[in-house]
């Protein structure tokens, strides 16, 4: 800092009063610059000879790359002098390119103990079994997202403030740094998920964890370039931390409807809207449950309610367990599937308000054509008006099969075998794969 300020400070004087002393061709101010340089650099070559602390290399080349060419040479008193004399860097290339790589390693180390140790006191907290803190209605753990994005975020800055080649070279290192601290993290959640299910704030802590990816996913979508393979890694595993948290959640709701939806095929469909009001009242109970996770989350846990919803019922259709003979008999159970149809829909996709929110419900309104579109096929008479239904079906639900659709239309009793093996014809097993995210029959086995 003092021969900065001395060699700043001089030749702010050299220009403005010294120069115009000499004759031109005396080039005094270039005289001066290059022994004040020359002496800067020796002293500087001398520093980085020496065993150095990490804080000390981050210094030296902040001088380097940074104070040095930017602060001083770039000065508005001196930067047209200097820019003649083309003094060059404080170290050599070799030299400077030691310290970075020290400095990069170092860094990198310091960033990756940082991170293992947030996530050891993270899993400590998990194992005292206290409940979350609520932020703005959600269950938060956010002292681990925060403290490892800081890291990251703050270790970046502090190498882009020595050049932008430094900075990206970190940049790089510590976004493959994150992945790896995320599969830790994977695994000491999948962990606690098996071991703590005995705990009292086990559900809580389970959605504190989910509503944690938000803000590592919010992260790597903001700061990370979009072909890069780190940010795909990353989006990958935090997919798979919030789906496991998902499964966990669901897992009492969906067991408990399991004998309810037995109860369409038990009793014949014939009290059908009184099984879909039983399951409609089961599901609104547990729903509750779900609003401490943070609004992107409950939106993704809500639509695959709907979707178990939907494709329960549609296994259930598919049970071979009625078959029947007469228009008539086939056009009353369109009638009650076309009625729970509208009611699951309704109670799904609306917007209920209650006491404490207004709950936004399902986006995923493509699954809303899908018992409507069943019911019709079941009511339909004419050969040609069910084969045009079924490839209406199948253009919509591009991942229902043959098998799928032959165990369906076993409730059609009065086709006869040519008649089924038309309508089949007209489902090829080559239907286009189903779009990403979108699936309905691709999980349903038919037995």
């Amino acid at each position: 800092l003092h021969m900065g300020k001395t060699m700043k400070e001089d030749l702010t004087v050299i220009v403005k009063h010294i120069k115009q002393l000499y004759p031109s061709e005396f080039s005094v101010f270039s005289t001066y610059a290059e022994l004040y340089h020359n002496y800067f650099a020796s002293q500087a070559n001398k520093t980085a000879e020496c065993r150095l602390e990490d804080k000390d290399i981050y210094l030296l080349l902040s001088w380097v790359h940074n104070i040095y060419p930017k602060d001083m040479r770039k000065d508005h008193a001196l930067a047209e002098e200097l820019e003649k004399v083309k003094l060059g860097s404080l170290l050599p290339s070799s030299l400077s390119k030691e310290l970075e790589k020290k400095y990069l390693d170092s860094e990198e180390a310091t960033v990756k103990n940082s991170l293992s140790r947030c996530l050891s006191k993270e899993i400590q907290r998990w194992k005292e079994d206290q409940e979350p803190e609520k932020i703005n209605g959600h269950f938060q753990s956010e002292l681990l997202a925060i403290i490892v994005i800081q890291s990251i975020y703050g270790s970046q800055e502090r190498a882009k403030a020595i050049s932008t080649a430094v900075g990206e070279e970190l940049s790089c290192r510590l976004w493959k740094e994150l992945p790896a601290f995320l599969r830790s993290y994977r695994e000491a959640f999948e962990d606690f998920k098996e071991k703590s299910k005995k705990h009292r704030h086990y559900k809580p802590i389970l959605i504190a964890n989910v509503n944690n990816c938000w803000n590592f996913r919010d992260y790597a979508e903001k700061n990370m370039a979009e072909k890069d393979d780190n940010k795909a890694s990353i989006l990958s595993i935090l997919g798979d931390i919030e789906n496991s948290g998902f499964d966990v959640l669901l897992q009492q709701l969906f067991a408990q409807l399991k004998p309810i939806y037995k109860k369409f095929t038990e009793n014949k469909w014939d009290s059908s809207n009184e099984t879909m009001n039983e399951i409609i009242k089961t599901t609104s109970k547990h729903i509750s449950d779900f609003r401490t996770l943070k609004d992107p989350f409950y939106k993704v846990i809500i639509e695959k309610i709907h979707a178990h919803l939907v494709k329960e019922y549609i296994v259930r259709l598919l049970k071979r367990k009625v078959s029947l003979k007469t228009p008539v008999q086939q056009q009353n159970l369109a009638q009650s599937i076309s009625k729970n149809a509208a009611d699951l829909e309704a109670f799904c996709t609306s917007n209920v308000p209650d006491l404490f929110l207004f709950w936004q419900g399902s986006k995923a309104t493509w699954l809303n054509s899908a018992l409507p579109k069943l019911a019709e096929i079941i009511r339909l008479q004419d050969l040609g008006a069910i084969k045009i239904e079924v490839a209406t079906f199948a253009t919509t639900y591009p991942d229902i099969r043959k098998r799928h659709l032959e165990a369906f239309l076993h409730i059609k009793a009065n086709l006869s075998r040519s008649e089924l093996k038309s309508i089949l014809g007209y489902l090829a097993d080559s239907t286009a794969s189903t779009p990403p995210g979108a699936p309905l029959f691709s999980n349903i086995n038919v037995s």
